[in-house]
């Protein structure tokens, strides 16, 4: 039976638990994308807790990729000085730490929100986020910025990266053939955008270096997720199983009426059973006996606790 607060390996590192603590942003101090002292301070209290995996807020790999306009990024060398603090900082207090590389897409803040495919969505009265399709030059330059991103990483000294393919981002855009109408392969072969920034990082990166992926867990169904898993599961150490892109209720992602957990844990529980790398179950956990009680039933490897990280640091207090 898998236990709390054992020892467990993802990729080339050994965790001190199966505790995660997901990637919540913070980020609201610069909007130039580099570190703040706030930034270095707040994670070296979420490292205090003692979670075995801490994965750092969605940080941008373009200017014009953001969601807000203070995220953290790492689009250019020179932040990664910065970055390199908030890693050092971690490390300090014995945690592991990745960074989740992520473009919002369609649902960047400004500029020309790049989509795979011409897409609109209505956010209030007449309003509506517009997203224009990647040409094959805008595509390909998105994807250096994501492995240019790895690199930095690398060289920030993080344990790895966490790619953000999940609630609705661009990588998640194109995983959605709601929303990816591409005629050419990464249309025809949805996972292939992902896939190909997998590769190349690893290749930039070392074998002990975590890379693993945020994934919607209804992509747009549970069984297309399952595929894409199948598919990166070579190139990835893990699954975080997150949100997919839903436009309305009626896609909205459902579960067993009976299931005690979230939509999400339910996908976890299921790609789980399709896949031999680790899984992570997120959404709605609560307290420590919520957390093992997910480990025994769904057989998922971690489990996070983000917005009641408190009751962790209470733990690891005693």
């Amino acid at each position: 039976m898998k236990q709390l607060f054992e020892a467990h390996k993802i990729g080339g590192k050994t965790l001190k638990n199966r505790i995660v603590v997901p990637a919540m942003v913070y980020s609201i101090f610069r909007n130039d994308g580099y570190v703040a002292e706030e930034n270095i301070e707040h994670y070296r209290a979420i490292a205090k807790s003692g979670a075995g995996l801490i994965i750092q807020e969605a940080t941008s790999v373009s200017n014009t990729g953001r969601m807000i306009e203070t995220q953290l990024g790492i689009w250019e060398d020179e932040q990664v000085t910065g970055l390199k603090r908030i890693a050092d900082t971690v490390h300090e207090e014995g945690s592991t730490v990745v960074i989740q590389l992520h473009h919002a897409g369609l649902m960047s803040v400004d500029g020309v929100r790049d989509c795979p495919s011409d897409f609109s969505v209505p956010v209030m009265f007449t309003l509506a986020m517009n997203g224009k399709e990647m040409t094959p030059h805008t595509l390909e330059q998105v994807k250096q910025q994501f492995i240019s991103a790895g690199r930095r990483a690398y060289e920030a000294g993080y344990d790895g990266i966490e790619l953000h393919g999940a609630d609705g981002y661009l990588i998640s855009q194109f995983f959605s053939t709601n929303v990816n109408k591409r005629t050419d392969s990464y249309g025809s072969q949805p996972g292939q955008f992902a896939l190909e920034i997998l590769k190349e990082i690893r290749v930039i990166t070392s074998d002990s270096f975590i890379i693993g992926i945020r994934l919607g867990g209804f992509e747009p169904t549970l069984e297309k997720s399952t595929e894409y898993a199948k598919l990166l599961e070579p190139y990835t150490d893990y699954f975080n199983i997150s949100s997919g892109f839903f436009m309305n209720s009626s896609s909205k992602p459902s579960k067993p009426e009976d299931y005690p957990f979230s939509e999400n844990v339910y996908a976890a529980e299921i790609i789980k059973k399709a896949v031999r790398k680790p899984v992570f179950a997120v959404d709605e956990i609560t307290d420590l006996q919520m957390m093992e009680t997910i480990l025994e039933q769904t057989n998922t490897d971690m489990v996070s606790i983000g917005y009641g990280l408190q009751v962790l640091s209470k733990n690891n207090q005693k």
